[in-house]
């Protein structure tokens, strides 16, 4: 088992940026395929953006395409996603989720998850 901490969430006016961070223990975060997903109040959880063991690959969701920009270190055992032209609908709890076996949009594919960082765009 991994542990994931994200970090960096916040209040920020639409329009601006915020980067966070998911720091993960371990010896093998590089074998991990890493994603971000978020869930607003009384809405499903969705997928947000994902990227491969080596960083080689990135895929994010339609909603935050051209926006947001995800990263890995894997010296640091850290993931960023850096949101930028944030909007009010981008507003909700972000979590950190990880596996082995491969890159998915599905919350049930990733084996495990960080407790969150809520992200408050204001109007």
């Amino acid at each position: 088992q991994v542990q994931l901490v994200e970090s960096g969430g916040g209040l920020v006016q639409a329009g601006g940026s915020l980067r966070l961070s998911c720091a993960a223990s371990g010896r093998t975060f590089n074998n991990y395929h890493m994603a971000w997903f978020r869930q607003a109040p009384g809405k499903e959880r969705e997928f947000v953006a994902a990227i491969s063991r080596s960083g080689g690959n990135t895929y994010y969701a339609d909603s935050v395409k051209g926006r947001f920009s995800m990263s890995r270190d894997n010296a640091e055992n850290t993931v960023y996603v850096q949101m930028n032209s944030l909007k009010p609908e981008d507003t909700a709890v972000y979590y950190c989720a990880a596996n082995m076996f491969g890159l998915t949009s599905t919350p049930g594919g990733y084996n495990y998850w960080g407790q969150g960082t809520q992200v408050t765009v204001s109007s």
